[in-house]
């Protein structure tokens, strides 16, 4: 599997991805919101996009639909209830996406950052999550726009925390710096986030490292809800919380605490 990753280097920080079969050239393009850069990488690669996936509805991630679509005839893939024109095939939890003959990516529903909102999971060779919106380099997606913290609890407690530390993570944003700022202000003492941030800070999108679902659970303060610390900062944080917040209830407090950070 070959993956490029497009730092689109706007406001929001997007990232697109072409993820190409080595023996075919064919190439599915993820989010491409820098179409043209995205359509530029292919030729140049020698790839052929022959389909497009949205991770989810969001402008920022379809507005480049139509213009891939209509240079490469590319199918159109997105959730099943996902509102996105032209969508040609829907998909849900367990389908599959062929990508050539040596990349299939299994779709997950991560419901969430919105409600109809898909990652995808490479589990041949090097393993990887492109995972949207749901789940960010130490962070995770708003619930603002149509989504719901509590729905995204529950895809990082059932689907994303099982998944095998050597995962690497491809997100759809690169909100490293700035997470990582939240990490520390929840938890201070965590050596692993502090280091990160000495060696990615001043770095821009196109730099960024690529991280591991290993390295997410030592950085990213959403998967550590059984910190000592990081429990005792939220229930200082916020009023209404019991003494003992389950899991939940310290994930919905730092999504809240998170927004208004």
């Amino acid at each position: 599997m070959i993956v490029e990753r497009v730092w689109v280097g706007n406001s929001l920080r997007n990232y697109n991805y072409l993820v190409a079969c080595e023996e075919t050239g064919e190439a599915l393009a993820i989010d491409p919101l820098a179409h043209e850069e995205c359509l530029r990488i292919a030729r140049r690669r020698g790839f052929e996009i022959t389909q497009v996936l949205n991770t989810h509805e969001h402008t920022d991630h379809v507005a480049g639909n139509d213009h891939v679509v209509a240079a490469t005839g590319a199918e159109v893939i997105a959730h099943t209830r996902a509102k996105i024109p032209g969508v040609d095939r829907r998909v849900g939890a367990g389908a599959h996406v062929q990508v050539g003959k040596t990349v299939t990516l299994e779709c997950m529903d991560t419901p969430g950052h919105t409600m109809s909102h898909i990652c995808l999971l490479a589990r041949d060779g090097e393993a990887a999550l492109f995972s949207g919106d749901a789940l960010f380099n130490a962070g995770a997606g708003n619930c603002r726009n149509g989504g719901d913290p509590e729905a995204l609890y529950e895809t990082f407690a059932q689907q994303l925390e099982p998944l095998e530390s050597t995962v690497r993570l491809y997100p759809g944003h690169d909100y490293l710096v700035a997470n990582l700022k939240f990490t520390l202000d929840r938890e201070p003492g965590n050596a692993a986030a502090t280091e990160m941030l000495g060696y990615v800070e001043g770095l821009d999108g196109d730099d960024s490292p690529i991280l591991t679902i290993g390295q997410e659970k030592e950085i990213n303060t959403f998967f550590r809800l059984g910190s000592r610390e990081v429990v005792s900062g939220v229930c200082r944080a916020l009023d209404g919380l019991p003494v003992a917040p389950t899991a939940k209830q310290v994930f919905v407090s730092l999504r809240t605490l998170r927004d208004r950070w």
